[in-house]
């Protein structure tokens, strides 16, 4: 079996934080949230990469970015472009966000050859994470085998405005049974509680077990985006042309409805940090440099 594959998705615009959050410096030497997954990944035990990104900041990102690990790991580039769809399917003239995270996925198609996890480029899930779906991975998961990093919901929350979160059901065995993507999450004195329709609101659990985008997949779940999307791209035509996304929750939700894989619910112990709002940087910050401080991550990553 070839090296597991960490994959990093970081084409996403942000527009919520109003900048790209994938070269964004949060660290005290400048390192942003990607430089710190990958200084987990490498002590987990992973050897490869793929970044999927923007091919307009394709040069920046591997100069601020990508170079910090091409002398440390195997590394791949790809793009996530709007015109990178199954054939026969077109863009909307007017379309400028990318088609969602198992679009970000299905442009990896002829560069995934072995098992892989998959994370967000803007979320920072911890050495522990990590270095559980490293042994996940390296374990030899049979094609139906997928993971997944479970956090408690009130720990992934943003004090500054609402979040997208995949809200799972977890059977006694640490099996998930179905997620659910929550697009409008947000922090009350009541708790969580989320909307349809930003109108009516409907309370969830603190203690809700949420996927953060850190997936364990083996390369068939290429084959399973590919078949769907059709059917997601005639929906997203008719009802939201321009901003309508394929998540990978979703995708997940419908594979464990009709019995099609199963998908281990791993927990980490460490706390998730993240950043969907403009504000949350400085929480992000200070947390570096606690865990910087507490000598969890080196006083420069790199150096």
């Amino acid at each position: 079996m070839r090296e597991p594959i960490l994959v990093v998705m970081a084409a996403g615009i942000g527009s919520r934080f109003g900048g790209l959050k994938q070269m964004t410096p949060f660290g005290l030497h400048g390192e942003s949230l990607i430089d710190y997954s990958l200084f987990d990944a490498l002590r987990s035990g992973f050897k490869r990469v793929i970044f999927i990104v923007n091919g307009k900041i394709i040069d920046d990102f591997k100069d601020l970015v990508g170079s910090h690990v091409e002398d440390r790991m195997e590394v791949t580039y790809v793009c996530q472009e709007l015109d990178k769809l199954p054939p026969g399917l077109t863009v909307p003239p007017e379309r400028v966000k990318p088609w969602g995270t198992a679009h970000a996925v299905l442009c990896c198609k002829d560069v995934i050859d072995a098992p892989f996890c998959a994370i967000n480029g803007d979320d920072l899930y911890g050495l522990d994470a990590m270095q559980q779906m490293y042994a996940f991975l390296k374990s030899g998961p049979k094609p139906h085998e997928y993971a997944m990093v479970g956090f408690e919901l009130h720990n992934t929350l943003s004090e500054h405005g609402y979040v997208s979160r995949g809200v799972c059901q977890v059977d006694e065995k640490g099996y998930l049974e179905n997620i659910v993507e929550r697009l409008h999450i947000i922090s009350t004195v009541d708790g969580p509680m989320y909307t349809l329709d930003n109108q009516t609101y409907h309370r969830l659990p603190e203690g809700t077990t949420v996927s953060m985008n850190m997936w364990a997949f083996t390369p068939q779940v290429i084959e399973e985006i590919e078949a769907r999307f059709p059917a997601f791209h005639k929906t997203a035509l008719a009802e939201n042309p321009l901003k309508a996304e394929f998540y990978l929750p979703n995708l997940v939700g419908d594979l464990l409805r009709e019995n099609k894989v199963t998908v281990k619910v791993m927990r980490s112990k460490d706390k998730w940090f993240g950043v969907t709002n403009a504000s949350d940087r400085p929480i992000v910050e200070d947390a570096l440099r606690e865990l910087t401080r507490h000598g969890v991550y080196p006083d420069g990553l790199w150096k």
